[in-house]
C-alpha cells in the first residue's frame, strides 16, 4: 500500500520515482554544503600551511599522505557502519546533521593559527576533518542511489546537485581571497598576519554549510535501500569482493582516481600559478572562480548533451576541451603581460572539467545496481565507500604531489619572486600534469560498458524478483 502510494505521488513504477525540483534542489545542496568545506581544503589548505601557518612543503606534503594513508583504513569501516545500520532519522540522511556539526568544528580548526607552526596540531586538526568528511560524504553519496532508480532522474539529480556543487566551488574560489583580505589585520592573505581572516572566513563557511545540511536533510528520502534483514550480513569484506567481481565499479574507481588527482593537483597549483608566474595576485579570485562559473553555463544541458551523443563520448568531448584549456595554460607567453588569455584558456579547462567530472557521479547508482543484481543486496554503503576511497587517494596525490613540486624546484615561501625552475614547476602543476592524467582517464573510461539500455534492464530485474 505504502509502495502504491509513493507512486501515485512521484509519477513513477515501482523503483523509478519522480522527484519535484525542491527535492532535486534539497538533495544537491548537499553538496554545496561539502564543498564549502572540501574546495577550501583542496584549494587552499596547502597555500595556507606553507604562507599563513608556517609548515615547509614537504612536510605538508607527507602529512597530506599519511592522512590519506589513514582514509584507506576508515572509507570501508563507514561504508560498513551505514550498511549496517539504519539512524533514527533514516539510512543515510541521519549523518548530515549527526556529523555535521563536528565536521564544521574541524574545519574552522585546521584554519586556525593558535598553534602556529606546529606539524602535530596541524595532523590531528586534519586527520580529524578527513575522518569527518568521509563520515558524510559516504552517505550522502549512498543517498543518491537511494532516491531512484530512473536513469533519466539520476541524470537530473546529477546535474543539479553538481550545479549547486559549483555554486559551494565558485563562493569557496572567489570568495576564500576577498574574505581572507577583508577581515585580515594587514589586509593580505598570504602572510602571517592574514591568520585572523583565515580563520573568520572558515567560521563563515562553516556555519553556513551546516546550515545548508539541515535543508539537505530536511528534503530527502531514501526510497530504494537494502531490506533490513540484510543488513547484518554486511562485513569490511565485502568491499574487497564487490570490487572483485564489479568491473564497472573497478573501471568508475580508477576514473576517479585520475580525475581527483588531476582537480587537487591543479586546485593547489592555480593559487602559486597566479601569484608567482602570471604574477595578478589581485585576479586569482576571478581565476579560481572560473574554476565553477561553467557550471552555471553547462551543467543544465549535460541530460540533453547525454541523449543526444551518448555517455561515452559526453566524457570524450569534455576530457578533451579540459586537454585544450590546460595546454593552452602552458603555453601562453609572458602570460603576466596576457592575464586575459589566462582567464579565458581557465575558462576552457574548467568546461572541460566540470562538465566530466560532473556527469561521473550519475555513475554510482549504475554500478551499485550491478553489484546488487549480481549479490542481491544493495550495498550503497560499501560501494561509496570505495570511490570516496579512489577518490580520496587521487585526492592523496594532488595533496603530496604539489608540495614535492614545490620542494624540488625550490619554492621559498618568503620570497616574492620564485626561480625560473620554480616557475616551471608551478606550470606543471597546473597545467601539464593534470592534461595527462586527463589522457589517462580517456582511456580508463572508455571501458565502462553499462549503457543506458542495460542500466534500465538490471533495474527492472531487480525490482521484478522483490515482486516474485
Amino acid at each position: 500500500m505504502e509502495n502504491s502510494m509513493l507512486r501515485e505521488e512521484t509519477g513513477g513504477e515501482k523503483g523509478f520515482y519522480k522527484l519535484s525540483w525542491l527535492q532535486r534542489i534539497g538533495f544537491g545542496s548537499g553538496d554545496m554544503a561539502q564543498n564549502l568545506i572540501y574546495n577550501t581544503v583542496s584549494t587552499y589548505l596547502l597555500f595556507f600551511y606553507t604562507n599563513v601557518f608556517g609548515l615547509n612543503p614537504g612536510s605538508a606534503a607527507t602529512m597530506f599522505l599519511v592522512v590519506r594513508i589513514i582514509d584507506a583504513v576508515w572509507d570501508p569501516i563507514v561504508g560498513t557502519i551505514v550498511d549496517k545500520h539504519t539512524t533514527r532519522f533514516g539510512k543515510y540522511r541521519g549523518y548530515l546533521i549527526l556529523v555535521g556539526l563536528p565536521l564544521s568544528i574541524f574545519a574552522i580548526l585546521v584554519f586556525w593559527n593558535g598553534f602556529s607552526g606546529s606539524l602535530l596540531y596541524a595532523y590531528i586538526t586534519y586527520v580529524g576533518l578527513s575522518m569527518l568528511y568521509t563520515w558524510i560524504n559516504v552517505p550522502y553519496g549512498a543517498l543518491n542511489a537511494s532516491l531512484t532508480r530512473d536513469n533519466d532522474e539520476i541524470t537530473k539529480l546529477t546535474s543539479t546537485r553538481m550545479f549547486l556543487a559549483n555554486l559551494g566551488g565558485l563562493a569557496v574560489a572567489y570568495g576564500v581571497p576577498v574574505l581572507v583580505k577583508l577581515f585580515s589585520t594587514d589586509g593580505s592573505w598570504d602572510t602571517k598576519a592574514s591568520a585572523s581572516g583565515w580563520l573568520i572566513t572558515m567560521t563563515i563557511y562553516a556555519v553556513a554549510g551546516f546550515a545548508i545540511l539541515i535543508f539537505c536533510f530536511t528534503q530527502t528520502k531514501e526510497r530504494v535501500v537494502m531490506e533490513v534483514e540484510k543488513q547484518d550480513e554486511v562485513k569490511v569484506s565485502d568491499l574487497l569482493t564487490e570490487f572483485k567481481r564489479n568491473k564497472p565499479l573497478r573501471v568508475l574507481a580508477f576514473f576517479f582516481i585520475t580525475a581527483f588527482a588531476m582537480m587537487s593537483i591543479g586546485n593547489a597549483g592555480g593559487a602559486y600559478y597566479m601569484q608567482y608566474v602570471v604574477k595578478a595576485s589581485d585576479s586569482v579570485q576571478w581565476f579560481n572562480a572560473l574554476g565553477s562559473i561553467p557550471a552555471f553555463i553547462f551543467l543544465p544541458l549535460v541530460p540533453s548533451i547525454k541523449k543526444a551523443i551518448g555517455k561515452k563520448q559526453l566524457f570524450m568531448v569534455f576530457l578533451g576541451i579540459a586537454v585544450i584549456g590546460m595546454m593552452a595554460l602552458y603555453f601562453i607567453p609572458n602570460p603576466q603581460d596576457h592575464v586575459t588569455l589566462v582567464l579565458i584558456a581557465q575558462f576552457i579547462k574548467s568546461t572541460g572539467v566540470i562538465v566530466a567530472t560532473g556527469y561521473m557521479w550519475a555513475l554510482v547508482p549504475e554500478v551499485i545496481s550491478y553489484g546488487e543484481l549480481q549479490s542481491g543486496r544493495r550495498i550503497s554503503g560499501i560501494v561509496n565507500a570505495l570511490t570516496g576511497f579512489f577518490f580520496k587517494f587521487g585526492m592523496a596525490l594532488g595533496g603530496v604531489i604539489p608540495g614535492f613540486v614545490l620542494s624540488i624546484t625550490g619554492y621559498n615561501a618568503n620570497s616574492e619572486a620564485q626561480s625560473a625552475f620554480t616557475q616551471e614547476g608551478i606550470l606543471w602543476l597546473v597545467a601539464v600534469l593534470p592534461a595527462i592524467l586527463l589522457i589517462v582517464a580517456m582511456i580508463i573510461i572508455s571501458k565502462y560498458d553499462i549503457t543506458d539500455e542495460r542500466y534500465l534492464e538490471i533495474s527492472r530485474e531487480i525490482e521484478s524478483r522483490k515482486d516474485n
